[in-house]
């Protein structure tokens, strides 16, 4: 997400003249067998309807192609004069519709906001869908709107005031950022609007093509939401977490694996303090060093470090506690004490998080909890734990992180 966005996909369409794709919005996409429009002769044809039919192909993905052409040209002509977070039609527009975010609305007014509550929404352009809806909408190279499904645009209406400038976009970042401890409303709903108005942000960096430092800073202010979101989503418990975090998740994953990414990065910064540290944790993480994982992270993570690892300390633990289960004395039961100052966690948590891979504990003649090592129930559950359980250290509760 931090690098300039690549062209559109563009597939090429294959339309016939004698047919078309019946659709509707609210139905799933799947391949809708062909409707005829009039009538067809079914008889088998010869070669020079063949021929015709391949042309007629041809010409057609071919306008269409020099059609997709011009609009992405015109896209990247584009300079935005827009001064405000959202434009003028847009907003009065969803007012009209009631379509205002919470934080967009004036007095709580689901019909009424002002120039310094709303911001932009992210717009989806026609050529940005795959499948049976993208031929739908590509009919005879003309873009068209699909009403209750998406929110689309056509680039051959879009104008320098429908999308904002360099320092326009700038401020519009600092607004968001400065919601993201909003204590107002629960966080999943602060994390949907930030998530929605950023990647309308980006688009409007890409339909102008710029690229500068200011641009670049902007992308890590943006990927540093996407992680401190990650680490507070798995705080809360509304029943849609799971989805909000899937999204968050894909938006920072986007991009090259870490084999390709790192023959590209100078070697002053694979030299640097963060460099060495992310490339020493991920050494210990796909060694099974799980001592040397837990002690760096809890000693030498940054805040920012710390919310990107978080999800693997789960696994690390699981490991840790596989090693000890495997590797005990029988008849010597290990104590909980010991293991939750190892793994950094709270007694009653490593029970918990015993139990979530199948082993169960016990106490001695004494009361401790112990885990009974030798035990053949250890499970590694599909797709990781998902229970939270933070790492106990101070200093991570002392670290703020500012956007």
């Amino acid at each position: 997400m931090a690098g300039r966005s690549q062209p559109p996909y563009r597939p090429r369409p294959n339309f016939s003249s004698s047919s078309s794709r019946s659709f509707h919005p609210s139905q799933p996409s799947r391949n809708i067998p062909f409707q005829p429009t009039k009538s067809v002769n079914h008889s088998t044809p010869n070669n020079t309807q063949i021929q015709n039919n391949a042309s007629d192909k041809k010409t057609s993905s071919s306008n269409w192609d020099k059609a997709i052409d011009g609009d992405i040209d015109d896209i990247q002509n584009l300079v935005g004069t827009c001064p405000f977070m959202c434009p003028v039609k847009e907003r009065e527009k969803r007012e009209r519709l009631r379509d205002l975010a919470v934080f967009e609305r004036l007095y709580g007014n689901p019909r009424e906001s002002s120039p310094s509550l709303a911001v932009k929404k992210n717009m989806l352009f026609p050529w940005e869908f795959e499948g049976p809806s993208l031929l739908i909408l590509k009919v005879e190279g003309h873009l068209l709107q699909l009403s209750h499904f998406c929110r689309t645009i056509s680039v051959k209406t879009l104008q320098d005031s429908d999308v904002r400038p360099l320092s326009v976009l700038e401020d519009t970042l600092n607004y968001l950022c400065n919601l993201l401890d909003s204590t107002e409303h629960p966080f999943e709903v602060v994390h949907d609007f930030i998530f929605d108005r950023t990647r309308s942000i980006r688009q409007d960096l890409s339909m102008q093509n710029i690229s500068c430092s200011r641009v670049v800073s902007m992308y890590e202010r943006m990927v540093k939401f996407h992680i401190i979101s990650q680490h507070k989503l798995r705080r809360c418990s509304s029943s849609n977490i799971s989805s909000l975090s899937y999204l968050n998740m894909e938006q920072l994953t986007k991009g090259e694996t870490l084999s390709l990414w790192f023959r590209r990065v100078p070697s002053h910064i694979m030299k640097s303090t963060e460099m060495s540290f992310a490339r020493k944790i991920l050494r210990y993480f796909k060694l099974g060093f799980y001592k040397k994982f837990i002690d760096t992270t809890a000693s030498k993570a940054s805040y920012l470090q710390y919310c990107i690892i978080e999800p693997s300390i789960n696994e690390v633990r699981a490991l840790a506690i596989s090693c000890v289960n495997y590797g005990g004395y029988k008849p010597q039961p290990f104590p909980l004490a010991t293991l939750s100052k190892f793994l950094m966690m709270k007694e009653w948590d490593v029970e918990s998080f015993c139990r979530d891979i199948g082993l169960q504990t016990s106490d001695d003649e004494e009361g401790n909890s112990c885990l009974p090592t030798k035990q053949t129930t250890l499970i590694h559950p599909k797709g990781g734990l998902h229970k939270y359980y933070p790492l106990e250290s101070e200093r991570f509760e002392r670290f703020s992180v500012e956007l």
